[in-house]
């Protein structure tokens, strides 16, 4: 017998019915399952740092591991494509381990009557997203599923980096005085997705911001900043990230709005769906936490990178309140942030 049969289920189904788990994650139920199962479950150092992947030694050096699922709907949105967001956002994941990505896998689920027209273009579209983000594709499977079983493509991907020695980059190197850095502007992937969904239109279309993280990233890195933690802001968006880095870490992350840069015509989107810009997912922007005195040469560094040109300065790290995030409103009102109940766009990655 297992030593977990015995043990009854850390959530009670009563309380968070199975049907809540379709909104995926960003929000609070999704960060509770991962806290109460799978983390309950699997727990070890390596997992419980809380990372967008693991770090392995192996044999004097280190690498980086990390895994990922893509479901958007619709396939193909302006910026991208569920292939081009699969390669970006597994090796986005190992970027923020601070790792140069390197190997790549891809695990494809198609439903039975996908066009293999539509399939040749999402893998052609992989082939180009890697060639871009510097890393092979070595290694795959594919499963076929019954017509009405499936959405036509999910994409299951893992990723194999090499990490520097002496970086210590994640939620656990964060220490207060540091400075919070958000290399773009927010909202972009969410909106882009849920306009071609709402068939929503405006003067100029909203382009996803999917992109491969390497060249500002390594810009940090390579040019000797104190680099704390890097955290992209996928599902969930900029403030369920600093919520998580916040919580496993026990410290407070002040924000300042005004210091947040949106796209006007997203910022438009999310009034017209009820949407807060904070919560909603990018594919090409991170916020990145560096030590005070590095603050302003890290600034420069990305700014520099046209992935990153409008970097800005949005925050900084404060030991008291713990595990709590506050952002100072445009009129200097503070209001605390908190995850979502669930989340706010289902099906965007």
């Amino acid at each position: 017998m297992s030593r977990f049969d015995s043990l009854q289920c850390p959530i009670p189904i009563a309380d968070y019915p199975i049907v809540l788990l379709a909104h995926g994650g960003g929000g609070r139920l999704m960060h509770e399952l991962i806290e109460r199962i799978f983390r309950a479950a699997f727990h070890n150092p390596l997992l419980d740092t809380q990372h967008d992947g693991a770090l392995l030694p192996l044999d004097g050096e280190r690498l980086a591991f990390t895994t990922d699922s893509f479901v958007v709907h619709p396939h193909r949105f302006p910026g991208g494509d569920i292939g081009t967001l699969a390669v970006y956002g597994t090796v986005n994941d190992l970027l923020m381990c601070g790792a140069r990505p390197r190997y790549l896998s891809l695990g494809f689920i198609l439903e039975e009557g996908l066009p293999m027209e539509t399939l040749w273009q999402v893998v052609c579209s992989m082939r180009d997203a890697a060639e871009r983000a510097q890393v092979q594709i070595v290694t795959g499977d594919t499963k076929v599923v019954d017509r009405g079983k499936g959405d036509g493509i999910f994409i299951n991907s893992a990723a194999i980096g090499t990490v520097a020695p002496g970086l210590q980059i994640g939620p656990t190197s964060v220490r207060p005085g540091d400075v919070a850095i958000l290399s773009g502007d927010v909202g972009r992937h969410g909106m882009a997705v849920m306009a071609v969904r709402e068939g929503l239109e405006f003067e100029s279309a909203i382009e996803s911001d999917c992109a491969p993280l390497t060249a500002p990233v390594m810009a940090l890195l390579e040019g000797g900043v104190e680099v704390h933690c890097l955290r992209d802001l996928t599902r969930g968006g900029l403030a369920s990230a600093l919520i998580e880095i916040a919580m496993a870490r026990q410290l407070t992350v002040q924000i300042e709005e005004r210091a947040i840069p949106v796209d006007g015509e997203v910022r438009a989107a999310c009034e017209i769906l009820g949407l807060d810009p904070l919560y909603v997912a990018n594919e090409g922007r991170f916020v990145a936490f560096v030590a005070a005195q590095d603050a302003a040469r890290a600034l420069a560094l990305l700014q520099r990178q046209p992935l990153a040109a409008n970097a800005a300065i949005i925050g900084e790290v404060t030991a008291e309140p713990q595990g709590l995030v506050t952002m100072r409103s445009v009129i200097g009102v503070n209001r605390i942030l908190s995850l979502l109940s669930g989340e706010q766009l289902p099906r965007i990655c």
